[in-house]
């Protein structure tokens, strides 16, 4: 009798059993998703696939934790079979932590997540965060921060009269609508004021190979509360993760809604706490190459300018594309490690010679270990590379572009401040808010400026957190042309922050001056016209 599931045909049960075919005709394509499994299990049961000529379903149902760990204890740590951790990917909510610290958990390449926006919800009740500070810098710290968020608060408000007084509601437009689109507008103009000390939130959703680096890059980080960040990470994928349906069936039995006899058998049986990746990072420690390279390159960075004054540059930079992948290198290794120019380091790194520059490439390696991918400096060669001048808080959306190199340089004041403009909305001088938004933003750098040169442990980390998110900061973004393309056309949109509509309108104009046939491809919105801002 034919297996049920492996169809016959007329001429094959004709056929005599001596010509009779060795293999059997397939059966149908079946795709299925899969929820409820641990995601280590899940990663050991997809890496079977290449071992293995069990479906999912087998291999799941023979494989238990205790197994699965034994194969990840192998196979990724002594063999080095990394992409198998890409198949475990594990959600996290990160509650009240800065802006400061938010920016660096979501620098990685492969991230995936979603923060509190600053456009729709009102921070001023957010908190903050105090690194360990002693008095007087403790109180001075507090105060300024406190100053910032009222100036945050006078300036939303402020500015939400004026946009209430210049645009009148259109009679088919809800009353609610109308104040909360104009609300949104004001928070734009506010958020200026937000210092990185402010709380955020984030959810995030990661395969195990990035959890890892992550946690060993903020592990590595020189503020403090970007390091317990990485710990708390750590100890969130080893131990038991929250189960909504485990909470609610709790919550079932004391109501008596379910026996109490049941609950504990299905909670032992059907719902044990899960620890969802306790294997694929136990591991991650701090990365000493990335530490002891990172010293290096300040210092070479800092004897190689000698305290040169920084020329001015423009808000997006295009660079050559013709340029020596040994200099580009050298570059973009001491790019992120000082406050220059790509162009004003790249002159003096020309300058110093072949045999100088290639030490520096050396000295990017030299303490990497076995397991080390190598710095994001070295990934070079694109063929689009755009040094960005922008505000904080503009670079903040930018930087959740994921197709592209970025190399953050540190915030400071050295750059100076953006002031909030759109066209068609009225400035801060139209508004009356102009003298108290210069006021409050110089106070702060003077805050600033005199927790960094204080000479407390870890003075110039902690002075970052004062900084509001209208002071000026570098990045270079490398891409290739599909991504400059559509970064320019997804954040010049009109119902986009003009911040950044103005850097992505740069980029375009920037492209277009150097490749006028590929001009035509962009689908562009000319940011310098007014847009109805009624409209989101």
């Amino acid at each position: 009798m034919p297996i049920s599931s492996v169809p016959t045909t007329p001429s094959d049960a004709a056929a005599p059993a001596s010509s009779a075919p060795t293999g059997r005709e397939a059966a149908p394509t079946e795709v299925y998703a899969i929820h409820g499994a641990e995601p280590e299990v899940l990663a050991y049961a997809m890496a079977k696939y290449s071992r293995s000529a069990l479906t999912m379903r087998e291999s799941l149902t023979e494989i238990s934790t205790q197994r699965a760990e034994q194969f990840l204890n192998t196979f990724y740590f002594q063999y080095g079979h990394r992409s198998i951790a890409d198949l475990a990917h594990i959600p996290f909510a990160i509650e009240r932590l800065s802006l400061l610290a938010a920016i660096s958990l979501v620098d990685e390449t492969r991230w995936d997540g979603q923060e509190r926006s600053t456009r729709y919800q009102d921070f001023r009740r957010s908190g903050w965060y105090t690194p360990s500070l002693e008095e007087p810098q403790r109180a001075a710290y507090t105060a300024a921060v406190q100053d910032l968020f009222a100036a945050y608060d006078q300036l939303s408000e402020g500015m939400l009269a004026a946009l209430e007084k210049a645009i009148p509601r259109p009679e088919e437009m809800k009353p609610e609508a109308y104040r909360r689109t104009l609300k949104a507008r004001a928070f734009d103009v506010a958020r200026y004021l937000l210092p990185l000390a402010t709380n955020t939130s984030l959810g995030q959703i990661v395969n195990a190979r990035t959890l890892e680096t992550q946690v060993s890059r903020l592990l590595s980080n020189e503020h403090e509360e970007i390091r317990e960040l990485g710990r708390k990470l750590r100890a969130a994928a080893s131990e038991p993760a929250w189960n909504v349906q485990r909470d609610r069936l709790e919550e079932m039995a004391g109501e008596g809604i379910v026996p109490a006899a049941a609950t504990a058998e299905i909670l032992t049986e059907l719902m044990p706490p899960v620890r969802t990746a306790p294997t694929l990072v136990k591991y991650a420690e701090p990365n000493e190459y990335m530490i002891a390279t990172r010293k290096e390159l300040v210092q070479a960075a800092q004897e190689l300018m000698a305290g040169a004054p920084l020329y001015p540059a423009p808000t997006v930079d295009l660079l050559d594309d013709d340029e020596d992948l040994e200099v580009e290198i050298a570059t973009s290794l001491l790019y992120p490690h000082c406050q220059y120019s790509y162009r004003q380091i790249r002159g003096m790194v020309t300058a110093m010679g072949e045999r100088r520059r290639n030490e520096m490439i050396k000295l990017g390696a030299a303490h990497r270990g076995r397991h080390d991918e190598l710095l994001r400096s070295f990934h070079s060669g694109h063929g689009f590379r755009f040094d960005v001048l922008m505000d904080i808080g503009g670079f903040r959306d930018m930087h959740r572009h994921r197709r592209c190199v970025q190399l953050i340089q540190p915030f400071s004041s050295v750059h100076g401040y953006d002031e909030p403009v759109c066209p068609g909305q009225p400035t801060l001088e139209e508004a009356g808010l102009a003298e108290m938004y210069q006021a409050a933003m110089d106070k702060a750098v003077a805050a600033y400026q005199a927790l960094s040169d204080s000479g407390v442990a870890e003075a110039e980390q902690s002075a970052q957190y004062l900084l509001p998110l209208g002071m000026r900061c570098r990045a270079m973004f490398k891409m290739d042309f599909a991504e400059a393309l559509y970064i320019s056309e997804l954040r010049s949109g009109s119902a986009g922050h003009y911040s950044y509509r103005r850097v992505a309108w740069e980029m375009y104009r920037a492209v277009a001056a150097r490749h006028p046939a590929l001009a035509g491809l962009f689908r562009i919105e000319d940011v310098t016209v007014p847009v109805d801002l009624l409209k989101r």
